[in-house]
Protein backbone atom coordinates (compact mmCIF):
# COMPACT_ATOMS: atom_id res chain seq x y z
CA UNK A 1 0.00 0.00 0.00
CA UNK A 2 1.27 3.13 -0.77
CA UNK A 3 1.71 5.56 2.83
CA UNK A 4 0.45 8.72 0.77
CA UNK A 5 -3.22 8.86 -0.19
CA UNK A 6 -3.63 10.60 -3.13
CA UNK A 7 -6.61 12.72 -3.21
CA UNK A 8 -8.14 15.09 -5.95
CA UNK A 9 -7.27 18.67 -5.60
CA UNK A 10 -4.41 18.13 -3.80
CA UNK A 11 -0.91 19.05 -4.62
CA UNK A 12 2.16 15.76 -4.51
CA UNK A 13 5.70 16.19 -4.46
CA UNK A 14 6.34 13.00 -6.96
CA UNK A 15 10.12 11.87 -7.86
CA UNK A 16 12.07 8.62 -9.10
CA UNK A 17 15.41 7.77 -10.26
CA UNK A 18 17.17 5.04 -12.36
CA UNK A 19 17.08 1.71 -10.97
CA UNK A 20 20.82 1.37 -9.23
CA UNK A 21 20.89 5.64 -10.34
CA UNK A 22 21.63 4.52 -14.01
CA UNK A 23 21.05 7.77 -15.75
CA UNK A 24 17.41 7.87 -17.33
CA UNK A 25 18.36 10.28 -19.84
CA UNK A 26 20.92 9.86 -22.10
CA UNK A 27 20.70 12.53 -24.86
CA UNK A 28 18.46 15.90 -25.81
CA UNK A 29 15.99 13.68 -27.71
CA UNK A 30 15.25 11.62 -24.42
CA UNK A 31 14.45 14.60 -22.48
CA UNK A 32 12.17 16.14 -25.19
CA UNK A 33 10.59 12.42 -25.52
CA UNK A 34 9.44 12.66 -21.57
CA UNK A 35 8.30 16.09 -22.04
CA UNK A 36 6.31 15.19 -25.03
CA UNK A 37 5.15 11.66 -23.42
CA UNK A 38 4.09 14.01 -20.43
CA UNK A 39 1.42 15.96 -22.08
CA UNK A 40 0.67 12.61 -24.46
CA UNK A 41 -0.46 10.43 -21.64
CA UNK A 42 -2.45 12.89 -19.59
CA UNK A 43 -5.82 11.87 -20.10
CA UNK A 44 -8.46 9.49 -19.55
CA UNK A 45 -7.16 7.16 -22.47
CA UNK A 46 -6.81 3.71 -20.77
CA UNK A 47 -4.15 2.44 -22.77
CA UNK A 48 -1.06 3.76 -24.32
CA UNK A 49 1.56 1.97 -26.47
CA UNK A 50 4.62 2.76 -28.43
CA UNK A 51 3.29 2.79 -31.75
CA UNK A 52 0.27 5.52 -30.54
CA UNK A 53 3.44 7.62 -29.70
CA UNK A 54 5.22 7.62 -33.19
CA UNK A 55 2.08 8.27 -35.01
CA UNK A 56 0.96 11.26 -33.42
CA UNK A 57 4.41 13.06 -31.88
CA UNK A 58 7.47 13.63 -33.35
CA UNK A 59 10.30 13.71 -30.77
CA UNK A 60 12.45 16.40 -32.62
CA UNK A 61 10.38 19.44 -31.59
CA UNK A 62 11.06 21.21 -28.73
CA UNK A 63 9.01 21.44 -25.13
CA UNK A 64 6.14 23.91 -25.71
CA UNK A 65 6.04 23.10 -29.63
CA UNK A 66 3.44 20.14 -29.22
CA UNK A 67 -0.24 20.64 -29.87
CA UNK A 68 -3.13 20.26 -27.54
CA UNK A 69 -4.30 17.11 -28.50
CA UNK A 70 -1.91 15.63 -29.77
CA UNK A 71 -3.25 12.08 -29.03
CA UNK A 72 -6.51 13.28 -31.00
CA UNK A 73 -8.66 12.50 -28.43
CA UNK A 74 -10.90 15.62 -28.72
CA UNK A 75 -12.48 16.47 -25.12
CA UNK A 76 -10.73 14.37 -23.02
CA UNK A 77 -10.12 15.56 -18.60
CA UNK A 78 -6.49 15.17 -17.88
CA UNK A 79 -5.39 13.45 -14.94
CA UNK A 80 -3.33 15.72 -13.37
CA UNK A 81 -2.40 19.47 -13.72
CA UNK A 82 1.60 19.84 -13.96
CA UNK A 83 2.76 22.63 -11.70
CA UNK A 84 6.79 22.31 -11.76
CA UNK A 85 9.33 20.14 -13.49
CA UNK A 86 12.90 19.41 -13.70
CA UNK A 87 14.45 16.69 -15.91
CA UNK A 88 18.15 15.50 -14.38
CA UNK A 89 20.38 12.94 -15.97
CA UNK A 90 19.50 9.73 -13.61
CA UNK A 91 16.42 11.37 -12.14
CA UNK A 92 13.28 13.65 -12.33
CA UNK A 93 10.67 15.89 -10.05
CA UNK A 94 7.43 16.81 -10.57
CA UNK A 95 5.01 19.21 -8.87
CA UNK A 96 1.49 17.26 -9.90
CA UNK A 97 -2.32 18.39 -8.59
CA UNK A 98 -4.55 15.50 -9.00
CA UNK A 99 -7.08 16.18 -11.07
CA UNK A 100 -9.32 12.81 -11.14
CA UNK A 101 -9.79 9.71 -9.51
CA UNK A 102 -6.86 7.91 -8.99
CA UNK A 103 -4.99 10.46 -11.66
CA UNK A 104 -1.54 10.56 -10.43
CA UNK A 105 -1.29 6.64 -10.11
CA UNK A 106 -3.24 6.15 -13.91
CA UNK A 107 -0.65 9.08 -15.24
CA UNK A 108 2.80 7.86 -13.59
CA UNK A 109 1.84 4.51 -14.72
CA UNK A 110 1.61 5.32 -18.27
CA UNK A 111 4.12 7.93 -18.00
CA UNK A 112 6.74 5.31 -16.80
CA UNK A 113 5.80 2.17 -19.11
CA UNK A 114 6.08 5.17 -22.25
CA UNK A 115 9.14 5.90 -21.77
CA UNK A 116 10.68 2.49 -20.55
CA UNK A 117 9.62 1.08 -23.71
CA UNK A 118 11.02 3.85 -25.82
CA UNK A 119 14.66 3.55 -24.00
CA UNK A 120 15.10 0.21 -23.48
CA UNK A 121 14.15 -0.18 -27.62
CA UNK A 122 16.60 2.67 -28.36
CA UNK A 123 19.11 1.21 -26.37
CA UNK A 124 18.43 -2.21 -26.96
CA UNK A 125 18.51 -3.30 -23.31
CA UNK A 126 15.40 -4.95 -21.56
CA UNK A 127 13.88 -4.72 -17.98
CA UNK A 128 12.87 -1.94 -15.31
CA UNK A 129 14.31 1.59 -16.29
CA UNK A 130 13.13 3.22 -12.81
CA UNK A 131 14.05 2.50 -9.06
CA UNK A 132 10.22 1.15 -8.35
CA UNK A 133 7.19 2.61 -8.18
CA UNK A 134 7.17 6.38 -7.94
CA UNK A 135 7.75 8.37 -4.51
CA UNK A 136 5.01 10.96 -3.90
CA UNK A 137 4.58 13.49 -0.91
CA UNK A 138 1.34 15.30 0.04
CA UNK A 139 1.82 19.31 -0.09
CA UNK A 140 0.20 20.36 2.90
CA UNK A 141 0.39 23.84 2.82
CA UNK A 142 1.10 27.00 0.61
CA UNK A 143 4.62 27.57 2.09
CA UNK A 144 5.09 24.32 1.49
CA UNK A 145 4.21 24.52 -2.50
CA UNK A 146 6.27 27.28 -2.99
CA UNK A 147 9.44 26.10 -1.13
CA UNK A 148 8.61 23.17 -3.30
CA UNK A 149 8.35 25.16 -6.25
CA UNK A 150 12.31 26.24 -6.19
CA UNK A 151 13.03 22.62 -5.31
CA UNK A 152 11.86 21.07 -8.41
CA UNK A 153 12.27 24.30 -10.90
CA UNK A 154 16.13 24.73 -9.53
CA UNK A 155 16.61 21.35 -9.20
CA UNK A 156 19.55 21.22 -11.42
CA UNK A 157 21.49 23.81 -9.50
CA UNK A 158 20.70 22.83 -6.28
CA UNK A 159 21.76 19.30 -7.03
CA UNK A 160 25.07 20.89 -8.46
CA UNK A 161 24.39 19.43 -11.90
CA UNK A 162 25.19 23.06 -13.51
CA UNK A 163 26.32 26.83 -11.91
CA UNK A 164 23.15 28.34 -13.21
CA UNK A 165 19.61 28.87 -13.65
CA UNK A 166 19.41 27.95 -17.27
CA UNK A 167 18.79 24.28 -17.30
CA UNK A 168 16.73 23.74 -20.56
CA UNK A 169 14.62 20.85 -19.36
CA UNK A 170 13.13 22.12 -16.19
CA UNK A 171 10.28 24.25 -16.01
CA UNK A 172 12.05 27.40 -14.23
CA UNK A 173 12.30 29.02 -17.92
CA UNK A 174 9.07 29.36 -18.41
CA UNK A 175 8.01 30.52 -14.40
CA UNK A 176 10.71 33.19 -15.11
CA UNK A 177 9.70 34.47 -18.92
CA UNK A 178 12.86 33.19 -20.70
CA UNK A 179 10.51 30.37 -22.35
CA UNK A 180 6.76 30.29 -23.30
CA UNK A 181 6.07 26.79 -22.55
CA UNK A 182 2.54 25.82 -22.03
CA UNK A 183 3.08 22.25 -20.38
CA UNK A 184 3.28 23.69 -16.71
CA UNK A 185 -0.01 25.39 -14.69
CA UNK A 186 2.15 28.44 -13.07
CA UNK A 187 -0.59 30.61 -11.72
CA UNK A 188 -0.72 29.25 -8.07
CA UNK A 189 2.21 30.08 -7.60
CA UNK A 190 3.40 33.18 -9.44
CA UNK A 191 0.16 34.56 -8.58
CA UNK A 192 1.48 34.95 -5.11
CA UNK A 193 4.22 37.23 -6.67
CA UNK A 194 3.98 41.17 -7.84
CA UNK A 195 5.84 40.03 -11.09
CA UNK A 196 8.07 36.80 -12.69
CA UNK A 197 10.99 38.83 -11.27
CA UNK A 198 10.03 38.72 -7.61
CA UNK A 199 9.75 35.13 -8.09
CA UNK A 200 12.96 34.76 -9.06
CA UNK A 201 14.48 36.48 -6.47
CA UNK A 202 12.63 33.92 -4.63
CA UNK A 203 14.02 31.36 -6.23
CA UNK A 204 17.66 32.57 -6.18
CA UNK A 205 17.80 32.98 -2.89
CA UNK A 206 15.76 29.77 -1.82
CA UNK A 207 17.91 27.61 -4.17
CA UNK A 208 21.24 29.02 -2.37
CA UNK A 209 20.26 28.28 0.40
CA UNK A 210 18.73 24.98 -0.21
CA UNK A 211 21.68 24.10 -2.26
CA UNK A 212 23.93 24.78 0.75
CA UNK A 213 22.43 23.61 3.75
CA UNK A 214 20.80 20.56 2.35
CA UNK A 215 17.38 21.79 3.48
CA UNK A 216 15.92 20.19 0.83
CA UNK A 217 15.87 16.75 2.38
CA UNK A 218 12.86 17.73 4.34
CA UNK A 219 11.20 18.31 1.56
CA UNK A 220 11.37 15.50 -0.27
CA UNK A 221 11.04 12.53 1.82
CA UNK A 222 8.18 9.99 2.60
Amino acid sequence: MRKTVLAIGEYYHVFNRGVDKRQVFLGKKDYVRFLEAIRFVNNQKTYFGLSDYKRSMNCSRPEGSVKTDPSGLGDNPPLVSIICYCLNPNHYHLILKQESENGISLFMGKLSNSYTKYFNQKYDRSGSLFQGPFKSVHIENNKQLLYLSVYVNANNFIHKYSKNYNWPYSSLLDYIGKRNGKLCKKENVLGQFKNRMEYFDFIKKTANYLKDKKEWEKYVLE
